[in-house]
């Protein structure tokens, strides 16, 4: 999968998405990303991207022309083929989540389109966007940020970022619910023990108490989720046996 991201501040970008799980699946060529200067399109002696917003009001609005620019040049490097599906990073936008994520590492192509200042020029956003979204109800300097949240949370889900799927099925929200707690050597630190059943070696045990502590976790925390996800607590309950009665004739049933 590939991802072009347009930025006024490429380098902040790079600096997140080449370290890392993402930096070693950049390496291994299954993922690709590529950062573009907008103001490189600039057609301003001073490479300026910004002007006054008509109708007055405080702040700098980007300006359609090195955007727009920017745009079809990176449509010149994919070539034909499959249209990319291009994002605004924006408060405006859809909140994003796991299932967002999800429909989104199905693209073959992704463009971003990290805004600054008061925002973009809506003439630029509606010709090339296909949607906005939002990484939660705060205000940020830019999107630069949502958008590094973005190609990271993607790009778990393609295939060979990640060892092996689990690794990102199992997670909190993925799963459906939270996590289970994590603990690693030593045995004990500061007074504060490792579980003893998961010292065990009994994995029918260890898989059914991590259940537990998830499920246990997401009621105290995320209650929502498990209005969503039901099943986890029903596998928590005893099953049933079933009683056998008999017929007239004497037959189990």
């Amino acid at each position: 999968m590939r991802f072009d991201i347009m930025t006024l501040f490429p380098e902040m970008v790079m600096g997140v998405l080449s370290e890392s799980i993402i930096g070693r699946a950049q390496e291994a060529g299954v993922i690709t990303v590529k950062a573009h200067n907008i103001r490189d399109f600039s057609k301003d002696k001073h490479r300026k991207t910004d002007d006054t917003p008509y109708g007055g009001g405080r702040g700098m609005v980007m300006t359609c022309q090195p955007i727009y620019d920017c745009y079809t040049h990176i449509l010149g490097e994919l070539g034909e083929g499959e249209k990319p599906h291009v994002v605004y990073t924006s408060p405006k936008g859809r909140l994003f989540d796991h299932g967002v994520a999800t429909e989104l590492s199905r693209y073959t192509n992704l463009i971003i389109l990290c805004g600054h200042y008061e925002g973009v020029d809506q003439r630029v956003l509606d010709e090339i966007v296909d949607e906005e979204i939002s990484i939660g109800d705060y205000v940020l300097t830019g999107g630069e940020l949502p958008a590094c949240i973005l190609v990271d949370a993607v790009s778990r889900l393609i295939d060979g970022t990640l060892p092996e799927a689990v690794c990102h099925e199992d997670e909190s929200v993925a799963s459906g619910i939270l996590e289970y707690p994590q603990y690693t050597k030593p045995r004990s630190f500061m007074g504060r023990e490792v579980p003893e059943i998961l010292l065990s070696g009994d994995h029918a045990k260890i898989d059914r108490w991590r259940l537990e502590r998830a499920v246990e976790l997401t009621r105290e925390r995320r209650p929502d989720l498990l209005l969503l996800h039901p099943e986890k607590e029903e596998a928590l309950k005893p099953k049933t046996k079933r009683k056998r009665t008999r017929t007239e004739d004497g037959a189990a049933t």
